[in-house]
């Protein structure tokens, strides 16, 4: 039987020092930094650099240099959402990853720099490895590394991430309809979770069955995984997740607890990750972690 922790344990610490060794080669001791180092290594999930891995070993690829700095790449990305999104003009949360939010560990000027930083230099670093893959592979890595880099741009700008989490904002006292609520965190949380497993995918070099059915995957995960993340704020317990509880209430947020109910919440939690796993249904072992990981995301209390 597959084994997911160890998994997890696995690949977490490979990302873990793989975001240590770019920290060191690329940044000079500086406030900023102290602050990009305090957030990226808190100790998170690691969620969406595992899913680009997993996708990239599950179409066959041994994940080298390259596709892990990638993956470290997205994490940068998603690092300086969590940053931004716990600012007092957003969010305004004190507690990230069971430590200060940045902007109370340092200030908010340095916060919001902190963020720009790691979110430009995501791409400094997805550019700098295409460069190296292609210069030691050839140029017909060109299409794929680009393809890469303007589906994670997309993603986390204004038509994914950013999009959604204006639309957050704005329909805070508002009541969005089932369809509404899921285009909203298709784009707020899905879009970055898509943009993960389509890295894996491509960089290791996916046929077209593979990608298609991955993306129907990822799709359906990424619903799930926000479903779950609404769950728990309102059920879970704040110490094990490591942030404060109970804020989608108090800032009268658009939520699928919200609309259908705790209950209905989960089952529609479970039929996305059915879905999910259907789309992966005829592939081979390589898919496992793929499959234990879906099923990791219905199950968490963090």
């Amino acid at each position: 039987m597959f084994d997911l922790k160890t998994y997890l344990d696995t690949k977490r610490s490979q990302i873990n020092g793989a975001i240590k060794d770019i920290l060191r080669h690329y940044t000079a001791s500086s406030r900023i930094m102290e602050a990009v180092d305090y957030s990226l290594m808190a100790s998170g999930k690691r969620l969406r650099p595992v899913l680009c891995l997993a996708a990239a070993e599950a179409v066959g690829a041994k994940t080298g240099k390259e596709i892990i700095h990638a993956a470290c790449a997205l994490e940068m990305i998603h690092t300086y959402s969590l940053i931004h999104d716990d600012l007092p003009a957003m969010d305004n949360d004190d507690l990230r990853r069971g430590k200060p939010t940045c902007h109370m560990a340092f200030d908010e000027a340095t916060a919001i720099l902190a963020g720009d930083a790691l979110l430009t230099f995501a791409f400094q670093v997805l550019s700098e490895n295409a460069a190296s893959a292609i210069e030691q592979s050839g140029t017909h890595l060109l299409t794929g590394w680009l393809d890469v880099i303007q589906t994670i741009a997309r993603s986390s700008g204004c038509q994914g991430m950013i999009e959604g989490q204006m639309l957050d904002i704005s329909s805070e006292g508002t009541t969005l309809t089932l369809e509404e609520l899921e285009h909203m965190h298709t784009l707020k949380t899905g879009a970055l979770i898509e943009a993960s497993i389509y890295t894996g995918a491509v960089l290791g070099k996916g046929n077209i069955k593979q990608i298609q059915a991955l993306k129907i995957y990822s799709k359906n995960i990424g619903i799930a995984f926000q479903v779950v993340d609404d769950i728990l704020d309102v059920e879970g317990d704040p110490v094990v997740m490591g942030k404060t509880s109970g804020g989608d209430r108090i800032r009268n947020k658009n939520t699928y607890p919200s609309l259908l109910g705790i209950e209905k919440s989960k089952e529609f939690a479970k039929l996305r990750i059915g879905d999910a796993l259907q789309a992966i249904n005829f592939f081979d072992n390589n898919f496992d972690p793929l499959r234990a990981v879906a099923n990791y995301i219905i199950g968490r209390n963090r």
